[in-house]
Parts: C-alpha cells; structure tokens; sequence
C-alpha cells in the first residue's frame, strides 16, 4: 500500500511540467511537507505512550485542524503583506490547509487500519519517500544535484524523528 502511494505520487509529478510546477509548488509542498515532518514527530513521540494509538490519532487530528488553520493564517497574512493578489493569496491558503490535511488524513488512515509498530514503520516509509521524491523533483527542476537536496531534507526530517523519540520517551518517563 505504501509503494503504492508513492509510485502514485511519482506518476503525478512526473506529468507536471516544469513550468506549471514552478508556478504551483509553493501552494502544495509547503504544507504537505509540513504535515509529513509534524506527523512523524507525533508518531514516533507517542510510540510508546500508553494509548498509543488513541493518543496518536487525537494528536494528528488536533494538529490537522489548529495548527493547520495558524500556519495557513500566517502564509494568508504574509502573502497579503507581499502584495499578492487576492486570488493568488486565498488559493495558496486553501491548497496550504487542503494539502496539509490530506497528508494528516493519510497518516491516521494508517494508524486505524494497521497494528500500531506496522503503521509506524509505515509512516516514516511513505513519509521519507513523499519528503525524497519531492526533494529531488524540486532540484531536477532548479538544476541542482538532486541527491544532495533529498539527503538535506531526509537529514531534517531524522533529526526531527529522533528529537521526538526522545521527548516522547523523557515525557512518558517522567509522567
């Protein structure tokens, strides 16, 4: 299922020319990366609560929804600050928040459906790949080398990955 999704999203980028994708990314990448790296946080922060799965799906969903509306209100406000056009400034909040939710949706789907350790390892698969692909489309189309942009970026998210294991841990120690 989880290559499945990613060949999915390999097809989709490779059909998006390189124009269209430089006047579009800003308003899908920004929040789909932002939800991957916040989701794998909670994941593997709450890994080992007790309720677990209970306490990673509330998270996911209460991250999905408020911080979600905050950051799409700060783009919305920066935008407006810019002197974007109206249009261009709802649109990229609208595909901001859509895109953000999407990939929550994506993830508590795999935590409902799947034993809580395969959804984890299922996560950071598709989560790492979504980040990787994205990485390299992105530098493919400004020309740079696209390893060392995918190796930033997965870089990034591993340090958040293991910041989080190890907060999730020290907290459910010490409460």
């Amino acid at each position: 299922m989880v290559i499945g999704v990613a060949y999915s999203y390999i097809f989709f980028m490779k059909q998006i020319s390189p124009e269209k994708f430089r006047s579009h990314k800003n308003k899908y990448l920004f929040g789909s990366t932002a939800a991957i790296i916040t989701n794998l946080g909670l994941v593997v922060g709450l890994f080992s609560s007790p309720n677990a799965r209970v306490n990673i799906i509330g998270s996911i969903l209460i991250i999905a929804v408020a911080d979600n509306i905050s950051d799409t209100l700060g783009i919305h406000i920066y935008q407006e600050a810019e002197g974007l056009r109206a249009k261009e400034v709802w649109l990229s909040s609208l595909t901001n928040f859509i895109s953000r939710f999407i990939v929550s949706l994506l993830f508590v789907f795999l935590v409902l459906a799947l034993p809580l350790n395969v959804a984890a390892v299922c996560c950071l698969i598709l989560g790492l790949l979504i980040i990787s692909f994205t990485s390299y489309f992105i530098a493919v189309n400004k020309g740079k080398s696209p390893y060392l942009s995918m190796f930033e970026h997965i870089g990034v998210a591993f340090v958040v990955i293991i910041l989080s294991r190890i907060l999730g841990n020290f907290i459910i120690k010490q409460f």
